[in-house]
């Protein structure tokens, strides 16, 4: 897997729904960049539904832990948005955490 960063993002304004897929490795350093890109998303339409897809990613527990409480919180960072929209977040969670990934090699 490589540590570069890769995202795709799918709109359907017909049903208000968006997916911004990531790839590569998520770190709390590329994570700025990708909440970038969901803050782009969101303000396409109001009240849209956002899916953030990164079960194929490789995802610091830091990293997942921010996103995690974004998902909660229904809100950006406040420097990332400082208007602190709505934000309608759903994460779908990585195959693998470092955590499962260091428990699996002490196996």
């Amino acid at each position: 897997m490589t540590d570069k960063l890769n995202v795709l993002v799918r709109v359907d304004l017909d049903h208000a729904r968006a997916q911004v897929q990531a790839k590569g490795h998520v770190t709390v350093h590329n994570l700025q960049a990708l909440y970038v890109v969901v803050k782009r998303a969101n303000a396409l339409k109001e009240g849209l539904d956002l899916e953030l897809d990164i079960t194929k990613a490789h995802v610091d527990p830091e990293a997942l832990e921010q996103l995690q409480d974004c998902s909660r919180t229904h809100h950006l960072p406040a420097k990332i948005d400082p208007r602190q929209s709505h934000c309608t977040l759903s994460v779908l969670p990585p195959r693998h955490t470092d955590t499962m990934r260091s428990q699996l090699l002490a196996a």
